[in-house]
């Protein structure tokens, strides 16, 4: 019998395909907005949406979705309050977000247990799950095409795109619950603590290549594909939490990159 032949990792595969995926079309928006720590700040905000979810008896991966995008719309909100100071209006949602999971996991009210959420595992991904994930990607997906110039305008000029006309208010808003939807999906294969770096990870290997937009988010998305399958079969043999060595993965196809990359430039 293959790895193949078990359920619980066919409903793997097909979960991290669509992260993969996702991950970096989102990621390239936050990483070249120099917003790439909000994809850490609200990986965390969604163990809160998942404690909150489990409390109630309801679907965790909806709850972090909920909560998350919550936590997105807040810190555009704040943006307006807290113009010069970004890293403040992350601290703020960190701390709401965190004291909310710790509160609520330490109260001993969870009905099921949040520890899988924080490293991930292969094993809790359900056929639920997986109907969650695609409406949830192929809407997210959708969304980003619709947007897509618009988007790139004000990833390179915020301030150019509001003389232009782009509603970068409202479009700002749409993609904090993007960014949600990713987390969400994300995080029962990769957890909460290294999900971010699955969101600019990739982002970071494509652009030491020097292309175009079009063809680093190809990339991203390529490097996205073969960090999270090597981390997942890999972890599977070796039995640990897919989440932590698949962030190992994605720093070592970095670094690997970043060394031919050097190696190419001394030959010239």
């Amino acid at each position: 019998m293959t790895i193949f032949s078990y359920s619980f990792m066919q409903n793997a595969i097909f979960v991290s395909i669509f992260i993969s995926i996702l991950c970096p079309c989102i990621g390239i928006f936050l990483v070249l907005r120099r917003y790439s720590m909000i994809g850490d700040t609200l990986s965390h905000a969604s163990l809160a949406g998942v404690a909150i979810g489990l409390m109630s008896n309801q679907n965790p991966i909806l709850g972090a979705f909920v909560f998350t995008s919550i936590c997105g719309a807040l810190i555009e909100f704040l943006r307006s309050y807290f113009q010069k100071y970004t890293d403040l209006i992350l601290t703020i949602v960190l701390s709401l977000s965190v004291g909310t999971a710790i509160t609520i996991i330490s109260s001993g009210k969870l009905h099921a247990n949040a520890d899988s959420f924080l490293f991930g595992s292969i094993l809790t991904v359900t056929r639920f799950d997986m109907i969650m994930v695609l409406v949830l990607s192929a809407i997210s997906v959708l969304t980003l095409i619709f947007l897509y110039n618009q988007m790139i305008y004000i990833a390179y000029d915020e301030e150019a795109a509001k003389v232009a006309g782009v509603k970068v208010g409202l479009i700002n808003y749409i993609f904090s619950i993007l960014v949600a939807s990713a987390i969400s999906i994300s995080i029962k294969i990769v957890g909460v603590l290294v999900l971010s770096s699955m969101i600019a990870l990739p982002v970071a290997t494509a652009l030491q290549l020097g292309k175009g937009f079009k063809l680093t988010l190809i990339f991203s998305i390529v490097f996205s594909i073969i960090d999270i399958m090597l981390g997942l079969f890999i972890s599977y043999y070796l039995d640990v939490a897919p989440g932590g060595f698949t962030a190992l993965i994605s720093v070592a196809v970095l670094v690997l990159v970043l060394l031919t990359k050097k190696l190419r430039t001394t030959r010239c």
